[in-house]
């Protein structure tokens, strides 16, 4: 896996963890993690995904934002996704999900690092089944 940059430890621990493998790639000047066989909750067209995130320069006081599937993922029951598109990161055409913290859900420097990130987003595919029962 490639290691083109460096994380802060405690997302390395937390990562390592997971005990799915996962990469650091500099594109462009972008700083990404991808993360390999991401499991998504039943109703979508996958049952895991790539997982990418943008690092930010500013991070880990800087938030992290939104996630980028790769396959793209469909509801089963083709009902619409609302706030994605299309973005290519190592070659590969990733969807964003366009998703982003609240003032009620702020980002917390010193407490939020990739693993809040991470719950966070599992929650987004979570609740597009909640907010948009069939």
């Amino acid at each position: 896996m490639r290691r083109q940059f460096q994380l802060p430890q405690n997302d390395v621990a937390y990562l390592d963890r997971l005990g799915r493998p996962w990469e650091t790639i500099i594109e462009g000047g972008a700083r990404w993690l991808l993360l390999h066989e991401w499991p998504v909750p039943p109703g979508y067209n996958h049952q895991s995904v790539y997982i990418a995130v943008l690092i930010e320069p500013a991070y880990p006081d800087g938030q992290l934002d939104m996630v980028y599937t790769f396959p793209h993922l469909a509801r089963a029951d083709n009902m619409a996704i609302p706030s994605l598109s299309q973005h290519t990161i190592d070659g590969k055409s990733f969807q964003r999900w366009s998703r982003h913290r609240t003032a009620a859900n702020p980002w917390r420097p010193g407490i939020d690092d990739v693993e809040a990130h991470l719950l966070l987003a599992d929650s987004w595919f979570a609740r597009e089944f909640l907010r948009r029962a069939a």
